[in-house]
């Protein structure tokens, strides 16, 4: 005879249904690195990448079924010691929309994603 499982079924459905920042975070680190790689700071290439990067999170985010609306920004910059200042500001429901920044960087240039998932 099996023991019996106890199923939280609030804590289920919220997890299919929640931002996670870990698993937003993973599929954009996962887009930059297909998108840009190792390569180096190239002008004419970053339209293309920055491209990349945000069709790769939208179609990767979509697949994971959740009930959200996504804006994913991407900013690709070369290191030459310029400095970059960045904000944003959310009115929004904190217990169900959420955002995640990633900043990636090589050699030559730094790459920034942020994901805002706003819930249906």
């Amino acid at each position: 005879m099996q023991p019996a499982v106890k199923v939280n079924y609030a804590s289920l459905c919220f997890c299919q249904t929640a931002f996670v920042v870990d698993e937003v975070s993973t599929i954009v680190k996962e887009a930059v690195e297909g998108a840009i790689g190792g390569n180096a700071y190239q002008h004419n290439r970053v339209n293309q990448w920055t491209n990349n990067v945000v069709e790769q999170c939208l179609t990767q985010l979509s697949k994971l079924g959740k009930p959200f609306k996504y804006i994913v920004t991407c900013i690709i910059m070369q290191k030459n010691g310029a400095g970059l200042q960045t904000a944003c500001s959310c009115f929004w429901d904190n217990t169900t929309d959420g955002s995640c920044t990633v900043r990636w960087e090589n050699k030559s240039m730094y790459c920034i994603v942020s994901v805002f998932g706003l819930s249906i």
